[in-house]
């Protein structure tokens, strides 16, 4: 059974894992509207990453006999004014949820819940994996500038993620 701290810090980040979805969305939409489509592509399997998140969470609150409780989400951001500043976003938003996975990561500790802190190990890692591969997309809209050659060459690049989903345990 999860104690009371640690079942409300884990529902709070299934509102945040929710919320990154809905941004992501959002920052898709943008590229979208910009002819953006690999980076727009990209920013799905971002959008499908995060809802996986949510329901690893859900699924863990479950698990422990726990009761997930959702929470509204708030409303993202909808308009940038070029991708870098998107992705600046986009990195500043992943460094806060890495916050808040240390801050639940403390909590777990505080709590002497050692299977709590097991399951976030996978979400430490993936934050890791989340600020690396944001990080990088950065550094190279930083490199491009205003060459527009160098932003369809990236744009096509990025357009050749595809979401894979995690192989179930056990199967």
């Amino acid at each position: 059974m999860l104690k009371t701290r640690i079942a409300e810090a884990l529902n709070h980040q299934i509102n945040a894992e929710l919320y990154s979805s809905c941004l992501y969305l959002s920052v898709e939409s943008y590229f979208h509207s910009v002819s953006l489509s690999g980076f727009a592509s990209w920013m799905r399997v971002q959008v499908q990453e995060e809802l996986l998140h949510a329901m690893k969470l859900y699924d863990f609150i479950i698990s422990r006999s726990g009761r997930a409780l959702l929470e509204a989400v708030a409303k993202p951001d909808a308009d940038w004014e070029s991708p870098l500043a998107a992705f600046e976003q986009v990195l500043r938003h992943e460094e806060g949820i890495t916050a808040k996975i240390n801050e639940l990561m403390d909590i777990a500790a505080a709590e002497q819940d050692h299977a709590t802190k097991i399951f976030l190990q996978w979400f430490v890692s993936e934050q890791v994996e989340e600020e690396s591969a944001v990080g990088e997309i950065l550094s190279k809209l930083r490199l491009i500038g205003k060459d527009s050659s160098g932003l369809f060459l990236l744009d096509a690049e990025l357009g050749k993620r595809v979401f894979t989903p995690p192989a179930q345990q056990g199967a």
